[in-house]
């Protein structure tokens, strides 16, 4: 593993993988960020590093075989990690097209591409949601069935399956990562914690989905970075990985932790009808990362806490993004949702 292509690299998980990569290991691994550069992709989250000697970026879209091909062949790929996905559950249930070219088309056109360039290790970044909703007390292993009920998670479950089939049919060696909520500096604001951190620095409402309690784990991104950084160096190829906490909160929990680092107070909090099939529980068995020798830095409230400190000393970067095209999506999918009584959530 010398040379990576970071598809995605740009965006919020991959241009964190970046910093860890050149913080963690300097100048070992040449690192080239593919990205296409949509919304959610920003060249400000990598302005840090790209005046690095081994840091490359390439504009492209991971369904242009050609734009792929050409980028493998020119830094002379040995391993990709593909970041690239589209992302957010809410414009997956608006259009769930861009969902299906980028998430399964996208990432059959990045394995044909290791295929055929000699079998080039392949990692593939998942979610917790492939899972679908967790009821009781179980935690999700790896093992389990895949059950996604959201347009996005089955994108993201159909393309852990091709994943797979390359591993079996022609032998690719490949490794899955299966990550629970991301929290953590350069993520979009659609998100539900940077949105709500930016709203409130504006005074704005909190829209809360329902009565508040479905159940998530929220880990900093950078602990996420370092257990895709272990599975990538020492996990076994053919199997998938979990990563998160290992432990979880309510969402109101998360709100009222925000709200407290911010010093803001309660009464920006509004209750708004669900969002359309919202899994209640999401909730990830960790132990076989663990066996690897990773653990978590910080808890939930740590990573809330501090993600909440990086938007605060940051403005200058959300305030950018915050722009006139991501107040018009503000407006589809918050605008005509009714507001409710806490009662009534």
């Amino acid at each position: 593993m010398q040379t990576l292509l970071i598809t995605g690299g740009a965006g919020f998980i991959g241009a964190n993988f970046v910093h860890h990569m050149l913080e963690t290991y300097g100048d070992r691994y040449t690192l080239v960020v593919y990205d296409k550069l949509t919304y959610a992709g920003n060249l400000d989250n990598l302005r840090d590093v790209a005046k690095a000697p081994n840091y490359h970026f390439v504009r492209g879209d991971i369904c242009d075989a050609d734009r792929v091909t050409r980028a493998i062949e020119d830094y002379g790929v040995d391993t990709v990690i593909n970041f690239a996905a589209e992302t957010h559950v809410d414009r997956s249930i608006m259009d769930p097209s861009a969902f299906l070219r980028t998430n399964v088309m996208g990432t059959y056109t990045l394995l044909e591409a290791a295929r055929r360039h000699g079998k080039l290790r392949f990692h593939q970044i998942s979610t917790d949601e492939v899972y679908g909703h967790i009821a009781g007390d179980h935690k999700s292993v790896e093992g389990d069935p895949l059950s996604p009920r959201s347009p996005y998670a089955a994108s993201k479950a159909s393309a852990d399956l091709m994943v797979n089939a390359y591993h079996i049919t022609h032998g690719l060696p490949v490794t899955i990562s299966r990550g629970a909520n991301n929290i953590g500096p350069y993520q979009y604001p659609e998100k539900v914690v940077p949105l709500f951190i930016t709203n409130a620095l504006q005074g704005r409402p909190l829209p809360i989905y329902g009565d508040g309690r479905q159940m998530r784990d929220y880990q900093y991104v950078r602990d996420h970075c370092e257990g895709i950084d272990i599975v990538l160096h020492d996990g076994v190829i053919g199997e998938a990985y979990n990563i998160a906490t290992g432990t979880e909160m309510e969402n109101l929990q998360m709100v009222e932790i925000l709200l407290d680092e911010l010093g803001a107070d309660r009464s920006l909090m509004q209750f708004v009808e669900d969002r359309a099939g919202h899994d209640r529980r999401y909730s990830l068995d960790v132990s076989k990362l663990a066996a690897l020798g990773w653990e978590p830095r910080y808890s939930c409230e740590e990573a809330i806490r501090a993600t909440v400190r990086w938007y605060v000393d940051n403005d200058w970067w959300w305030r950018k993004v915050r722009d006139e095209a991501f107040d018009s999506y503000y407006e589809r999918q918050y605008g005509a949702r009714k507001v409710l009584t806490e009662a009534e959530g």
